[in-house]
């Protein structure tokens, strides 16, 4: 199987156990927030939106949401979460044709995604074909230095490793129920690679931030010193 099936199995094991396990934690984020734009009456297209926590406030903020996920378990909780949006199971590398043709004003995506991806190019080659010309990208998640040092602050992992990472198991929330069983592919990317991608379409960077943490609530104690997340927001020129 590509490794994009076995995650689509593995996160379907978890879907709704997830988001109770990780209830009022899976919104978007206050500093997340206060970088969107208005959104009242646009066309917003969340990416990787799993159960559809942060849809639900997009939604919420007046905005007409699309919601993808690779998961149908997950979008089904999604669909029971936010009834007035629409929701489509796909692969964000491979967006379905009808989303590509340039009439999204935000693509939003966030949250514990990268590591899912395995070709950055087409997965950024999509969301420039999906925002119309003016459309923006919000793109946050944790930063990849966060991923190579431990509790303590010690260097662990090889920043430079881009070797597939096979596990089962999920270390950000404590699963309820039977353990997971799904082997899922994920894989590392440098913050470098993500920023080139973006602007390899033509997208043009705005900003990029870089913090200590944008969560009120977070799965470990870090270190302040180490970046924990980043936000990259990107433009479609007019």
């Amino acid at each position: 199987m590509e490794p994009t099936e076995y995650n689509r199995r593995a996160w379907d094991e978890i879907h709704r156990r997830r988001a109770d396990a990780m209830a009022g934690q899976l919104g978007i984020p206050p500093a997340i927030r206060e970088r969107l734009p208005d959104v009242k009456g646009k066309h917003v297209l969340h990416l990787q939106c799993a159960t559809g926590e942060s849809t639900a406030e997009l939604a919420d903020l007046g905005a007409l949401v699309t919601g993808v996920d690779i998961s149908v378990e997950a979008t089904a909780v999604a669909r029971e979460r936010v009834p007035n949006a629409l929701f489509l199971e796909a692969d964000v590398h491979h967006l379905p044709l009808q989303l590509e043709r340039g009439r999204f004003d935000l693509v939003y995506t966030g949250g514990g995604i990268f590591h899912w991806l395995h070709d950055l190019d087409v997965w950024a080659h999509g969301i420039a074909s999906a925002l119309k010309p003016g459309g923006m990208l919000l793109a946050y998640d944790d930063h990849p230095v966060s991923a190579c040092v431990d509790q303590a602050s010690h260097w662990r992992e090889d920043y430079f490793d881009e070797s597939p990472i096979v596990d089962v198991g999920w270390r950000h929330f404590d699963l309820p129920g039977e353990p997971a069983q799904e082997q899922k592919y994920e894989r590392f990317w440098r913050l470098g690679q993500i920023v080139t991608a973006v602007a390899g379409t033509g997208l043009a960077i705005r900003s990029l931030e870089e913090f200590s943490t944008i969560y009120e609530t977070y799965w470990r104690e870090k270190d302040p010193r180490v970046p924990g997340q980043f936000v990259l927001i990107a433009a479609k020129p007019s």
